[in-house]
């Protein structure tokens, strides 16, 4: 496994190897947001040993009309700070790295869960919420939205994580701008790509204000959408390289409205055609995960340059063990 071993600098980022765990939910959070012991308890068994170059703490909402679901750890005030920081002393007491990802539901959510009207870049329903016409957002609560992502990043500085990663995957908002399914508006957050992804940017560069250049921004990418009329590899070459134009530290490649599963998807690591396509065009590291199970797979994966680092998720959530046998230990 030499290449899985090798160290990583990303940024003011090291990373000891090239084993990232992505965020995944655990719906485990305090009513509030709040971290809650369980969190704690269960990114310390993960992260326990350091054999993870990098944890990506799951998706965090930015604002109460941004969050997701039920027990969705929260970003969006102070009052969050202090868990928080118990969180990320744990995971580097164990000998990895942490990042934490923030993120705002937009349409894929509901009045339920926010207790206010689904909103989103056109009144458009979401796929995976048919039923809900979401509002169109205004250009002022899009100015607003983008303070949040720079309030909620600044806080995740405070508590003592190693970067922040920028959520535009997975059909939430910052997706939902950049698909044409979505994105019908005619203003200038609308039509080609590079107005597709003028909120991306005005978000990456508020971000980078708040935090300071020597703080560590990845942003995570739906790619492609898989679905007539949505995103395409061609999109996201455009958006990719303009993102590492605003300075993006690192991209972390998923799917767009299909979420983390590629249609019809049955090798290791399925979302390659894309992230080597996107590694070939620019010049900071990419993330690949999508369906890799065993050790040897993620090393041929690195080999044959379809990524710079590889991301486990749901074998390291069935077994904690699992980055100690791959890395040998």
């Amino acid at each position: 496994m030499e290449l899985l071993h090798k160290p990583l600098s990303i940024g003011a980022l090291k990373l000891s190897n090239r084993l990232v765990m992505p965020p995944m939910a655990t719906a485990k959070s305090e009513d509030d947001g709040k971290v809650s012991q369980d969190i704690i308890d269960y990114y310390d068994e993960k992260s326990k040993g350091g054999h993870i170059g990098l944890v990506i703490i799951e998706h965090s909402y930015i604002s109460k009309e941004g969050k997701a679901s039920s027990n969705q750890l929260s970003i969006a005030d102070d009052s969050v700070i202090e868990n928080l920081k118990n969180l990320s002393d744990v995971i580097h007491r164990n000998g990895s790295k942490a990042i934490m990802q923030i993120n705002h539901a937009g349409s894929a959510t509901s009045a339920e869960i926010t207790g206010s009207s689904p909103v989103g870049p056109s009144t458009v329903p979401h796929p995976r919420n048919p039923n809900v016409i979401p509002r169109e957002l205004s250009k002022d609560e899009i100015k607003d939205i983008i303070s949040s992502f720079a309030n909620a990043a600044e806080r995740v500085k405070k508590a003592g994580f190693d970067g922040v990663e920028i959520h535009s995957a997975h059909g939430y908002l910052l997706s939902q701008f950049f698909s044409p399914i979505s994105n019908k508006r005619s203003d200038e957050y609308g039509g080609n790509v590079l107005s597709r992804i003028k909120i991306h940017l005005q978000i990456i560069n508020a971000v980078k204000k708040a935090v300071g250049e020597d703080f560590t921004v990845f942003l995570r990418l739906g790619a492609s959408d898989y679905m007539e009329g949505g995103i395409t590899i061609e999109d996201s070459l455009i958006a990719t390289g303009e993102f590492e134009k605003a300075g993006v530290s690192a991209l972390d490649i998923s799917g767009g409205f299909c979420g983390y599963i590629k249609p019809d998807a049955k090798e290791q690591g399925y979302f390659w055609p894309l992230t080597k396509a996107i590694k070939e065009h620019v010049s900071i590291p990419v993330i690949l995960t999508g369906g890799i199970t065993d050790a040897e797979s993620a090393e041929q994966l690195l080999a044959g340059g379809k990524a710079d680092l590889i991301g486990v998720g749901r074998s390291i959530l069935k077994d904690s063990g699992w980055a100690a046998h791959a890395m040998g230990i």
